[in-house]
């Protein structure tokens, strides 16, 4: 973990929430947060979360939070949680069933040879090496993942592309550009030719469309930017 990446995370004071109700809390992660805890032994998002509304509310007890999804952590962007049992296995439930859109903005060196296309790929995990090759065709223990992608604008020396994800497989963006040939920018594990000097990589969960599990009518979130030079421009 860097110095630049360690400094940047969220705390309850600086908790960048995106909206919040009774059964909901929708926040804008940062590259460097992990939403769960981990081996790292580091405070996750979901914990910085509690302690937040613990000190909204002024509640005595322990605070109830379900973790609906994750994102990698040197990703940045939307993420949800429960701040009910009630609410909780209803949202397990659209995310399951894919009925929670979820839109990412990624930066990218090299442009793909179409503007606008689709992926699809098998993917298959190395736990130990905590990343999934994409393959062309299924492999042993492979799962299907499809993305769309299209592209955005032209930066200075890069691409800004935007993904509906169809699929929610591990690292799927981050593998599926790289075979594409378009790693992400930071990404070293998957083929950019250097990190990012807060060790952050530039895939931004940026929209999350879904169906309120209590009031039932359409959500639509939007997470801005983190604030660098790169994103800066994408705006």
């Amino acid at each position: 973990m860097s110095k630049g990446q360690k400094n940047q995370r969220s705390t309850p004071e600086n908790l960048q929430v995106l909206h919040e109700d009774n059964h909901i809390i929708v926040v804008n992660k940062r590259p460097g947060d992990i939403v769960q805890g981990d081996k790292t032994g580091d405070l996750p998002l979901s914990e910085v979360t509690k302690v937040y509304l613990k000190k909204k509310y002024n509640k005595p007890g322990n605070v109830y939070l379900g973790v609906v999804h994750r994102l990698d952590r040197p990703t940045s962007g939307i993420v949800l949680f429960a701040k009910t049992s009630k609410a909780l296995p209803r949202l397990n439930a659209l995310f399951a069933e894919k009925e929670a859109k979820k839109t990412y903005w990624a930066v990218v060196k090299n442009k793909p040879n179409k503007d606008v296309g689709t992926l699809v790929h098998w993917l298959k995990r190395n736990s130990k090496q905590n990343k999934s090759y994409a393959y062309k065709k299924e492999v042993p223990d492979s799962k299907k993942a499809v993305l769309d992608y299209r592209l955005l604008k032209k930066l200075n020396r890069y691409f800004l592309l935007e993904i509906d994800l169809k699929t929610g497989r591990h690292h799927q963006i981050r593998s599926q550009l790289s075979s594409l040939g378009s790693p992400i920018k930071g990404d070293l594990k998957y083929g950019s030719d250097r990190s990012n000097p807060n060790g952050s990589i530039h895939l931004h969960a940026r929209k999350l469309s879904f169906i309120h599990p209590v009031k039932k009518e359409v959500l639509e979130i939007h997470a801005p930017l983190p604030q660098d030079i790169i994103w800066d421009a994408c705006s």
